[in-house]
């Protein structure tokens, strides 16, 4: 029976399509420490209380990016080049979603508006990320291989959730609410998309290493499209609600380290 546990249980048991995996996620995490980053250094002076919240960010993305490139060391493995066509975080910024490259490399500082517009960016891509992080610790937390892993970043994406939702709450008490939900729902539409094209190119690069038929690669892309039918008929509304989060100040405090793998 094919299902999301034995798909990635396929993938997992392959050094290639693991390599590849692990290669995806590490640079699409790596890229965000970069990004949160640069954000947290240009924040603007009137909201430079946020700074270490966003840095905090950042040094989590970048410890998931360590984590995965530990993973395939353990394993014998080095990374593989991403196939541009399979990265989520690069295709997410040329479509504008999230600040542009040009304006986190200069050194002008960040406005308000900035800020909304790229927590409510980081709202939509948290809810993503924090699902899926959700359906692998479903799975496989007891893995021995990668169960650590996968309850460290699903923790730490939940958290980025929750701060998400709290600084959005703040933003719009203070009067930007109409442009927070504006922003969240052109992004969340934005995102179903790139997803879905994402997901698609990630199953065909990965059927060929592992040798999937054609009915079964035919009905994983026919999971993917359907999966995007709902999301863009009502799904895509889960990413644009705010509520005050359980987890208050869930940034608030040091990152953690990465568990050892060695």
């Amino acid at each position: 029976m094919l299902s999301a546990k034995s798909l990635f249980q396929e993938i997992l048991d392959n050094d290639e399509s693991f390599r590849l995996f692990c290669s995806i996620a590490a640079s699409g995490e790596s890229q965000g420490g970069w990004e949160n980053a640069r954000i947290a250094a240009l924040v603007p002076e009137s909201e430079r209380s946020l700074a270490p919240k966003i840095t905090r960010h950042g040094a989590d993305e970048d410890k998931h990016g360590r984590i995965f490139n530990a993973l395939l060391k353990k394993r014998g493995l080095e990374p593989v080049a991403v196939p541009p066509e399979t990265d989520y975080t690069m295709l997410l910024e040329r479509h504008g979603i999230g600040l542009a490259h040009d304006k986190l490399k200069s050194d002008e500082p960040l406005t308000v508006q900035d800020i909304v517009t790229y927590l409510s960016h980081s709202r939509v891509t948290e809810q993503r990320a924090s699902e899926q992080m959700e359906l692998l610790r479903k799975h496989f937390a007891d893995h021995p291989v990668i169960g650590r892993a996968v309850k460290q970043i699903s923790g730490d994406e939940d958290n980025h959730l929750a701060y998400c939702h709290e600084e959005l709450l703040r933003f719009a008490a203070q009067g930007h609410g109409r442009a927070i939900q504006r922003t969240l729902r052109e992004c969340a539409l934005a995102e179903i998309r790139i997803y879905r094209d994402v997901s698609l190119a990630v199953m065909d690069h990965m059927g060929r290493i592992l040798g999937w038929s054609r009915p079964k690669a035919a009905l994983l892309a026919a999971g993917i499209h359907a999966v995007y039918a709902w999301e863009r008929f009502a799904g895509w509304r889960r990413m644009v609600s705010l509520k005050m989060p359980e987890r208050r100040d869930a940034l608030g405090g040091p990152a953690t380290s990465a568990p050892e793998f060695a």
